[in-house]
């Protein structure tokens, strides 16, 4: 697989990166030995770069149990791989909490994380969520500390505006910057992606295929399980799902043109966007993990790009993303 730099402060990812998340949480059943398979399948497939966070996962330990299953199979490969991990959002078992920038709060969490990783540093850490009660730069300003303590190698933020970008950019160089983007979710071309070119950060799109929504295997929330916090995101109630069903309807008839999946043809569209973007579309199945990477080698014309934009443009999908 092709690699390339995600931002010009130095790293060197893949052209496709693994979103871990649900391995461990929020869609549905979760398979450890399962999620094992996928990620040993990344390695040899030659993904490199993996996505985990400190929330993702609740063990008897409580958060972080994303982080042991990410350590645990990536622990051989440590020298071959890119971690990023995310900190800043606080959360107990059932509910989110709030968020925590503060700068004695941030070695503290590195230290958990790198404990939970088994390993002594992590490629690349971002702050989740800026706290709304603390400075962007105070926060950043503690995270640097990490980088010079050889703890963490790469800055990054997710989430943020332009400005606070700017604002933590001038405290320390950010080597990247996470946000939702696909078809559906396509706000980060009104400011953030020009934001980011501008600074030579790197640009990683979570959620590429909307969540499951665009790869057209869901047709009706009664196909979400228990335990899946989709059936209760805004974008896949019942009256969201009759006004955006058009976008998928669209995607299929592409794909089924070019012989290809749904989610390839979705996937594609974001790769095509530019090569200082690296998605990181989640799975926990080496099917659709093999489905992913085959999309890599899809190229879509200028026409059918030029239609794809038609077919969902920047803020007509229905429904707030959280």
């Amino acid at each position: 697989m092709e690699t390339l730099a995600l931002g010009n402060q130095g790293l060197q990812v893949s052209r496709l990166g693994l979103g871990c998340m649900g391995m461990s949480e929020f869609y549905g059943e979760t398979d450890e030995l399962e999620s094992l398979s996928t990620l040993n399948h990344a390695l040899e497939l030659g993904i490199t770069f993996f996505d985990t966070a400190d929330i993702y996962g609740y063990d008897e330990d409580g958060i972080g149990a994303n982080e042991k299953l990410v350590g645990k199979g990536l622990r051989q490969h440590r020298q071959a791989v890119q971690i990023a991990t995310k900190f800043g959002s606080i959360r107990n078992k059932t509910q989110h909490l709030g968020y925590n920038g503060k700068p004695q709060y941030v070695k503290q969490a590195c230290e958990a994380s790198l404990h939970r990783l088994g390993t002594d540093y992590i490629d690349l850490y971002y702050l989740h969520r800026a706290d709304p009660d603390v400075p962007i730069t105070e926060t950043v300003g503690a995270m640097a500390e990490l980088v010079k303590e050889g703890k963490v190698r790469y800055l990054g933020l997710s989430e943020v505006t332009p400005q606070q970008l700017a604002d933590a950019h001038a405290v320390f160089p950010i080597t990247a910057v996470q946000t939702e983007y696909s078809l559906w979710s396509r706000e980060p071309e009104r400011g953030l992606l020009n934001a980011c070119r501008k600074l030579g950060v790197g640009f990683v799109p979570y959620s590429p295929l909307g969540r499951g929504f665009l790869t057209g295997t869901i047709s009706s929330r009664s196909q979400l399980t228990q335990g899946d916090w989709r059936m209760y995101n805004p974008r896949f109630s019942e009256e969201a799902f009759e006004q955006n069903i058009n976008i998928v309807h669209g995607i299929q008839q592409l794909a089924q043109q070019k012989g290809v999946a749904p989610a390839q043809v979705a996937l594609a569209w974001v790769t095509a966007q530019g090569n200082d973007i690296v998605p990181i579309p989640g799975t926990k199945r080496v099917k659709y993990l093999q489905q992913n990477v085959a999309a890599l080698s899809i190229r879509l014309t200028p026409e059918e790009l030029s239609r794809l934009n038609e077919i969902a443009p920047v803020g007509s999908t229905f429904g707030s993303r959280y």
